[in-house]
């Protein structure tokens, strides 16, 4: 499987553009864990940090979870792999976590966050408030986060699989 990655017209309107940054930088950390075995994809960057490929996909499910679903739609969603006592969770991997779990998991979390965005219009608020602020978010603020999340992110998927098998690319 070969991830295809465009980016958005230089003139497409607003929401079009937001929406294709979105699904690029998702595609982005697709393509970084192709080709690679569940092992590979949970190897963690360097001790002690637990960070990996596959916990980054989970976290990213989270994010995803959280953003359109608790807090766009008000979803009484809860967490996927953290816990009041582990946090981090996502990224805490056990024996019997797999990458494919957690990807099809991510891919679930995408479905829904498109399902959810579709009634919003750019400037409409959030049904739900943020965990910190206690305000709704519009779906414009919503998006532009979501895209820095993963830029972010990506740029950790990229170290990762250098240090993996060596494979570059932006």
């Amino acid at each position: 499987m070969t991830t295809e990655r465009s980016e958005p017209a230089p003139d497409a309107d607003e929401r079009t553009m937001l929406e294709g940054w979105l699904d690029y930088h998702r595609r982005t950390l697709s393509w970084k864990c192709e080709g690679l075995t569940d092992d590979q994809l949970r190897t963690a960057s360097v001790p002690p940090s637990k960070l990996s490929l596959t916990g980054l996909v989970r976290h990213m499910a989270e994010v995803e979870r959280n953003w359109f679903r608790r807090v766009l739609a008000d979803e009484a969603a809860g967490p996927l792999y953290y816990s009041e006592a582990d946090r981090d969770g996502d990224f805490h991997l056990t024996a019997a976590d797999t990458h494919e779990e957690a990807y099809a998991t991510w891919q679930s979390e995408i479905d829904a966050a498109r399902r959810n965005a579709a009634g919003f219009a750019l400037d409409d608020l959030s049904r739900g408030v943020g965990r910190q602020t206690g305000e709704p978010y519009s779906l414009r603020w919503i998006y532009t986060h979501m895209i820095e999340e993963y830029a972010r992110h990506n740029g950790h998927a990229d170290l990762l699989r250098e240090r993996i098998d060596g494979a570059i690319g932006e």
